[in-house]
């Protein structure tokens, strides 16, 4: 009998492709995953790894069981998601996982929707990229992720495994110092002002880094990133000092900076494509679903505070 738990294991090495990964991604000592593994062959009576010294990587027969794994996961999830549906109230554990300023903007309202279940326990991580966040739903890690893409790529062809949800529209927007001749709201943004400001933004390879990279190609001869900080809480304190200007997803708004005004940025709108992805068979899951519907009506409600024209 193939345990589940090893099978499990077995289906996110070959996602990953190393033991380390997969230990990482779940939790576990790499030791206890080689251990596990082993186990699995044991029980399979079929080498499933071809191992080295240094790394391990699957055998045919190894593939063709972590493919079947995929399946046995999906379908045991389904059953799980059959019985459950049967209950009247939402019971058990939701793990959300969600980019930094969707976890800000949105636990307030998530919060109150689903305190009136109690005998839900709801769980929110924060997780940078989409892709992490997607392989995290894939895994099990995780049931439901909210992901944004600068790039219009999302959804695509997503596997039939997993399914989006759109959520909003998410702008980039101006951010400056109260006190800056750019939060003069009488007066239009001026480009060329722009191209002489010094910017501050996330360093390359973040994703709102895409959206700002777009913004100084439209602007034209801006100057190159002088300061690059992590965390968008941290660039918008740095901006209410006065030390120089960003842009910003409209929702890292949401939390309310004083001493940072924020402006539209003149011509065609720079925007993010906010989304919540599941797996396709825990959608009926009264948790999941229930969870689902607080994560709409929290996109829904956060109004950021509107930049002026």
């Amino acid at each position: 009998m193939l345990e589940l738990r090893r099978l499990r294991l077995l289906a996110e090495f070959a996602r990953r492709g190393s033991i380390a990964a997969t230990a990482a991604a779940l939790g576990y000592t790499p030791s206890a995953v080689s251990q596990q593994l082993a186990a699995l062959e044991r029980e399979a009576k079929v080498a499933l790894l071809d191992r080295t010294a240094r790394s391990a990587e699957l055998t045919d027969a190894g593939r063709r069981l972590a493919e079947r794994a995929e399946e046995i996961l999906i379908l045991v999830e389904a059953a799980e998601t059959e019985l459950s549906s049967q209950a009247d109230t939402p019971v058990g554990r939701v793990v959300v996982t969600a980019f930094p300023t969707a976890a800000v903007a949105f636990a307030p309202a998530l919060a109150r929707s689903l305190r009136d279940h109690p005998q839900l326990t709801f769980v929110l991580r924060q997780t940078p990229g989409p892709e992490g966040a997607i392989r995290q739903v894939q895994s099990g890690e995780v049931d439901i992720a909210l992901v944004d893409d600068w790039s219009g790529k999302l959804p695509g062809q997503p596997p039939s495994a997993l399914k989006f949800f759109h959520l909003r529209r998410d702008p980039l927007v101006l951010a400056v110092p109260a006190d800056h001749p750019l939060a003069d709201r009488s007066r239009a943004v001026d480009l060329q002002r722009l191209r002489e400001e010094s910017w501050m933004a996330a360093p390359p390879g973040e994703p709102s880094r895409q959206g700002v990279e777009r913004l100084l190609d439209t602007v034209g001869g801006a100057r190159p990133v002088p300061w690059e900080f992590e965390g968008l809480h941290t660039i918008l304190s740095l901006v209410a000092k006065g030390i120089g200007i960003a842009a910003v997803p409209s929702l890292g708004m949401a939390a309310g900076i004083e001493g940072v005004v924020t402006r539209l940025i003149p011509g065609p709108p720079i925007v993010r494509e906010v989304y919540a992805v599941t797996r396709a068979a825990s959608v009926r899951r009264p948790s999941v679903a229930v969870t689902l519907r607080a994560i709409y009506s929290a996109a829904s409600d956060v109004q950021p505070p509107l930049p002026e024209e």
